[in-house]
């Protein structure tokens, strides 16, 4: 072989070591930027459903889903439970929204949803690398839930890991995503 040859060959092996370490450097700074979410929706009522039983149910107030990721705890979570139990999402007299869940005595579900961490950046398909695994979410969901309890606030939840039916009337329609790294 020429050795021109010889060295566009190993240069290309060295290109194809250098994206494979890129690659890796890429999903773990991903790991390490990981946010625990939630998506909080006002409503008039809401529901949940698992094997045709009623699991759960509200009048006015928040369904909250809880997404966990690699990395999330205790912290995250009390953070994101103060965070929803004191949004002013809902309307004082002025029609203005002025007033929090503690305010208005608003009832809370809350469901967990992993694919709250999907990654949709590449390709069509969601990737859900970075959700954390279910022995590790369920109690920080579930601790989640806890702090919004302390906070004096009637919560009910969805059943962790179940396929769930969840109806809702969202007011407003008032929808906000909140994370906290």
């Amino acid at each position: 072989r020429s050795p021109l040859l010889a060295s566009s060959a190993a240069s290309d092996v060295y290109k194809r070591q250098v994206i494979i370490r890129c690659r890796r450097l890429r999903k773990e700074e991903y790991l390490r930027d990981a946010d625990m979410k939630v998506l909080v929706q006002r409503v008039k009522r809401a529901g949940v459903e698992v094997e045709g039983k009623m699991v759960a149910a509200i009048a006015a107030g928040l369904l909250v889903f809880v997404g966990v990721e690699k990395g999330d705890a205790r912290p995250q979570a009390e953070y994101l439970a103060a965070k929803v139990a004191n949004l002013r999402i809902f309307e004082d007299e002025n029609q203005k929204m002025n007033l929090s869940a503690l305010d208005v005595g608003g009832e809370i579900i809350v469901v967990s949803q992993f694919t709250l961490a999907g990654d949709c950046t590449r390709g069509n398909r969601p990737g859900f690398d970075n959700a954390a695994r279910p022995e590790d979410a369920k109690p920080l969901y579930e601790y989640f839930s806890d702090c919004l309890r302390a906070k004096g606030l009637h919560v009910e939840n969805g059943i962790f890991q179940a396929d769930m039916q969840v109806s809702l009337i969202n007011d407003g329609p008032v929808t906000f995503v909140l994370e906290k790294k």
